[in-house]
């Protein structure tokens, strides 16, 4: 007899799906991971995982699971509630804001369901390792991570409560933590492959996560929230709020002196581009904002925008908002929609400028006088940039850094994130062991995230067809759905079949509910995308089924013993 762990009778199995999408769900994996049965919404971002969608969740885990142990990974566990003081210290229980779930506990003190766990890894290094024989050492857990998110929508795919891989390496040395990223990368490769994903790595900015290096692991779909960039040309790939710009030196020489330029009610570029009859792209825009609470302008040519997430990730953990009316009243020298650099930058504000205001060119720009403008404004000769950041909202056609080529644009699903963060953590925590000349020795560290319950729904988002789910064999519920298309002698043919494909070692559903139509059972057995179909229909009295692809929608009639056989190797 078949393990029955083996084979799971659907008129056993809790599974209710459902023929019409829910009202709030946009995206194809939130309405057919609900539809199918997989996943049911206990609140606003926070999902209750169903039989069948936690036998996908397990699959996607051990797949995980596998790989990092074959690249040295151990294990552990750590708490998901955890006190204050650790995030205090690294300066994240301020950064995180309003994304971090708080709470005190009867004693009044305070405590943080986690987000993510550099700290307390950290700090578990620290208790375990005393010396530079003890590392490197690779660490990951698979655990529940809690954010609060403003706007949790997509169903899985931005929950507040969520699955994450998350693991970290700790190494003496930068070239230790360079092959410790390297192991991490290749992992990750052989994961996502074995996944059935199509995924992109690209390069990405830290951010808060600090650090040297970043790169992303991106599934390439229309519900992703992340954009990125890829040259048809070349092997560059990015993150949109990681691509840089390339700018030509400029010979400055040539612009005349400045000259002021009487532009009635011209606050906008548009206006002004109209009023003067120029393009847009030969003006400056100087968008104001606030770090800190501090005024800063920002640089970009006048037919370009601010990409203020790009611009926050160059500027973490440093809080980045607009400024606002009020904000004018007591700062007269800054006059509202007739900000210019010349005179003020590095004095009424710092000034970042996108690359493209390069040293040498000449632009448009506000005379920081009421319906005044001033031409031949040259970089260098009349103002001065602070810091020069990438910070313009990235433009399909805008040049491959790398090889000058076009770019193209396309959303995707982050399913990975890898960090050399250095000694950012160790240092907060002075991580240190006791290195080979016999002194101290800092640990540099890495970080690694997987998100794991993400990763079905972006399966869910590449895989699916018009009549469903479509999984692939590894992460699939089971490899064989057997239908039993209604009488009693085709039911008893399925449960024969389900049995003995269970013994060879597969995993079977079988489809043997009583009461319920043919009908039904098909598009049941469609919407659920378990990889092969194995249908006892109407020639089950002569021991015959028919076998088809889920993928393909190839089908054919063959004996029973012949069906066994073809899908046992």
């Amino acid at each position: 007899m078949a393990n029955a762990a083996q084979v799971q009778r659907m008129s056993r199995l809790m599974i209710k799906t459902l023929r019409d999408d829910p009202a709030d769900a946009e995206t194809a994996s939130h309405k057919l991971l609900v539809r199918a049965g997989y996943v049911r919404r206990s609140s606003a971002g926070i999902w209750t995982w169903l039989p069948l969608g936690k036998k996908v969740l397990e699959n996607v885990s051990r797949i995980v699971r596998e790989e990092m142990d074959a690249i040295g990974g151990q294990e552990v566990l750590l708490p998901a509630l955890l006190p204050k003081e650790p995030y205090e210290a690294s300066g994240r229980w301020e950064e995180y804001g309003d994304l971090l779930f708080r709470l005190k506990d009867r004693k009044g003190s305070d405590y943080l369901l986690g987000p993510t766990h550099e700290e307390i890894f950290t700090l578990t290094v620290k208790d375990q390792c005393t010396s530079y024989k003890d590392l490197p050492v690779i660490l990951y857990q698979i655990q529940t991570k809690y954010r609060d998110e403003a706007r949790p929508r997509s169903g899985v795919l931005r929950g507040r409560e969520f699955q994450m891989k998350d693991s970290y390496s700790f190494d003496t040395t930068d070239e230790g933590l360079a092959q410790s990223y390297a192991l991490h990368r290749e992992a990750y490769q052989k994961i996502f492959q074995r996944l059935g994903l199509d995924y992109r790595i690209v390069s990405a900015v830290s951010g808060a996560m600090g650090g040297s290096a970043s790169e992303e692991f991106l599934a390439p779909a229309s519900a992703g929230e992340d954009t990125f960039v890829d040259c048809p040309s070349c092997d560059y790939a990015a993150n949109t709020e990681a691509v840089t710009v390339k700018v030509a030196p400029v010979d400055g020489g040539a612009h005349g002196p400045v000259e002021e330029l009487d532009t009635p009610d011209t606050p906008t570029i548009e206006a002004l581009a109209e009023y003067l009859g120029v393009q847009a792209s030969a003006t400056l825009k100087n968008l104001l904002v606030k770090v800190d609470g501090e005024i800063v302008a920002v640089g970009v040519p006048g037919n370009r925008e601010v990409d203020l997430g790009k611009l926050g990730e160059h500027l973490a953990p440093a809080t980045v908002e607009l400024v606002t009316a009020e904000d004018f009243v007591d700062r007269p020298d800054l006059v509202r929609g007739y900000v210019g650099p010349q005179g003020l930058a590095g004095k009424a504000f710092r000034y970042i400028a996108d690359p493209r205001i390069a040293p040498g060119t000449a632009w448009i720009t506000g005379a920081n006088k009421e319906g005044r403008h001033a031409k031949n404004v040259v970089v260098g000769r009349d103002f001065e940039v602070d810091d020069y950041l990438d910070v313009v909202v990235v433009e399909p056609g805008d040049p491959c850094p790398k090889c000058g080529t076009g770019l193209k644009i396309d959303r995707a699903i982050e399913i990975g994130h890898i960090f050399q963060l250095g000694r950012k953590y160790a240092d907060a925590f002075e991580l240190d062991v006791l290195g080979q000349n016999g002194k101290p020795a800092r640990v540099t560290m890495g970080s690694y995230g997987i998100g794991v319950s993400r990763a079905v729904a972006a399966l869910a988002e590449q895989t699916h067809d018009e009549s469903g789910l479509c999984w692939p064999r590894e992460v699939a519920p089971a490899d064989v759905h057997v239908v039993a298309a209604g009488k009693a002698k085709q039911t008893e043919l399925a449960l024969e079949v389900g049995e003995r494909l269970g013994a060879a070692g597969l995993r079977v559903l079988v489809d043997d509910r009583a009461g319920v139509s043919p009908g039904v059972k098909f598009t049941d057995a469609e919407l659920l995308g378990v990889p092969t179909i194995v249908v006892a229909g109407r020639r089950a009295a002569e021991g015959v089924v028919e076998v088809k692809d889920r993928r393909t929608g190839e089908r054919e009639e063959m004996t029973v013993e012949e069906a066994v056989a073809r899908l046992s190797v």
